[in-house]
C-alpha cells in the first residue's frame, strides 16, 4: 500500500493516518472540520492536498450512521481502489451500504477496538493500535482484493486481525464496550449532585469504573442508537442481576428479618461477586496475556520522590517482568498503594522478596 486517504481525522482516523504515515505510506487527510483536519495535518497525520490519482484505500473514519453516504459518496468520484470503515457498529452501515446503492465488491467494514474517552486528533497517537483486535467484517460480495488491502492496513498498523459476521460483532461488542460505556455513565451521573464531602472521598477505585463515562456524548449517543437492540439486550440481563443485588442487600440490612433469610441473602451476595470475579478472570489484562496467567501483588511505598523508580529498579534486577501496574494514593497523600501485575509464577517470589527488604511493605 503506497497511498491513502483518511475521512475523518478524529481520534480514531488520526491515528490510523499516523500509524501509516510512520510506515511511509503517503496520506491524504479529508474532513468537514477543516480545524480537526489542519490539526491533525499539523500532527505529521497526513496532507491535506487532495491526491492527484486514485488511491489505494480510503479509510471511513466516520460515526456509524454517516458510512453508507459517505462511502456512495467517494465510489462516485472513483476516489479508491478500495473502501474500509473504522466504525464501532457494523450491521447499521452494511445495510446502509446496501440501501444507498453502494458497491459492496470494493467495501469491507472493520473496526479496531481501541481508543480513548478522548476525542479529537489531539488524542491520537500512531501506537494506537498496536496489539489490539481490529475486527473485519467482509460480506459475501466483497472483493478477495479488497479483503487483502484490509489486512495489510491492519499489519501496518500493528494490529491483530480477527474475521466476523456483522450482527456477531455488533452484540459482541454490546456486551464488552457499549453497555459498560453506558453503566459507566449511570454511574457517573450519581456524582453529578453528589454532595462536595462524598466527592473527597472518591478513590481510585470509582475513577477506574466512571474514566470512559468522559467520552463524547454525542459519538457515543450515535454509537448506542446504531447498536440499541443489542446494547438493550444486554442491559436487560445486567438489570436482572441488579434487582437480585438489590434484594439480597434489603435482606440483608433488615434487622427484623429471619435469620436464615439473612444469611441466605448475605450468600446470594458473595455468589454475585464470586460471578464477577469469574467473568473478570477473562478478560486480558495485557494484549496477548490473559488475566488467568496474571497475579496482582500490592506494594505499600512513602511518597517521597524516587520511591517508584526505586521500587521498579529493584524488581527488574530480580528479572521479574512486570505486566502492568496502578498507583492508588492514601487520603494522607504520604505514601501510595502500588499493584503490580505479574505472571502467577513470579508473584510469590516477588512477594517473598519485597517483604524480606525491608523496604516496602507487602499488602495481602
Amino acid at each position: 500500500m503506497k497511498t491513502t486517504t483518511v475521512i475523518g481525522t478524529g481520534a480514531i482516523g488520526t491515528s490510523v493516518a499516523l500509524a501509516l504515515t510512520r510506515r511511509g505510506v503517503s496520506v491524504h487527510l479529508e474532513d468537514v472540520d477543516r480545524a480537526a483536519a489542519r490539526t491533525a495535518q499539523a500532527m505529521g497525520a497526513g496532507s491535506l492536498d487532495p491526491p492527484d490519482q486514485q488511491v489505494d484505500l480510503a479509510v471511513l473514519a466516520v460515526p456509524p450512521a454517516q458510512v453508507g453516504s459517505v462511502l456512495a459518496r467517494v465510489q462516485e468520484s472513483r476516489m479508491a481502489r478500495a473502501y474500509v470503515d473504522v466504525a464501532s457498529v457494523k450491521k447499521v452501515p452494511h445495510d446502509d451500504v446496501r440501501a444507498m446503492r453502494a458497491d459492496p465488491t470494493s467495501y469491507i467494514g472493520s473496526h479496531p477496538l481501541a481508543g480513548t474517552e478522548r476525542s479529537g486528533p489531539l488524542a491520537a497517537r500512531a501506537d494506537l493500535f498496536e496489539g489490539r483486535p481490529w475486527v473485519l467484517t467482509p460480506s459475501e460480495a466483497t472483493g478477495q482484493e479488497v479483503l487483502n488491502r484490509a489486512l495489510e492496513l491492519v499489519a501496518l498498523c500493528d494490529g491483530m486481525p480477527v474475521v466476523m459476521d456483522a450482527g456477531v460483532h455488533d452484540h459482541a461488542v454490546a456486551l464488552v464496550s457499549h453497555a459498560p460505556h453506558l453503566v459507566s455513565s449511570l454511574l457517573a451521573a450519581r456524582l453529578e449532585h453528589a454532595t462536595e464531602e462524598s466527592v473527597r472521598l472518591a478513590g481510585q477505585g470509582v475513577a477506574d469504573v466512571t474514566r470512559i463515562a468522559a467520552g463524547d456524548a454525542r459519538l457515543w449517543g450515535d454509537i448506542l442508537r446504531s447498536n440499541a437492540s443489542a446494547v438493550a439486550d444486554v442491559l436487560d440481563a445486567f438489570a436482572t442481576g441488579l434487582g437480585r443485588a438489590i434484594g439480597a442487600l434489603r435482606a440483608v440490612s433488615d434487622a427484623d428479618a429471619d435469620p436464615a433469610k439473612r444469611r441466605g441473602a448475605q450468600e446470594d451476595l458473595e455468589d454475585l461477586l464470586r460471578e464477577g470475579n469469574r467473568g473478570c478472570a477473562r478478560i486480558a489484562r495485557k494484549p496477548g496475556t490473559w488475566r488467568t496467567e496474571l497475579a496482582t501483588v500490592s506494594v505499600a511505598i512513602s511518597d517521597k520522590p524516587g520511591a517508584l523508580a526505586e521500587l521498579f529498579t529493584s524488581i527488574g534486577e530480580i528479572g521479574v517482568n512486570i505486566e502492568d501496574v496502578r498507583i492508588e494514593h492514601a487520603q494522607d497523600q504520604t505514601r501510595g498503594l502500588v499493584e503490580l501485575v505479574v505472571q502467577k509464577d513470579s508473584a510469590a517470589e516477588l512477594s517473598r522478596w519485597l517483604g524480606a527488604g525491608g523496604t516496602w511493605a507487602v499488602s495481602g
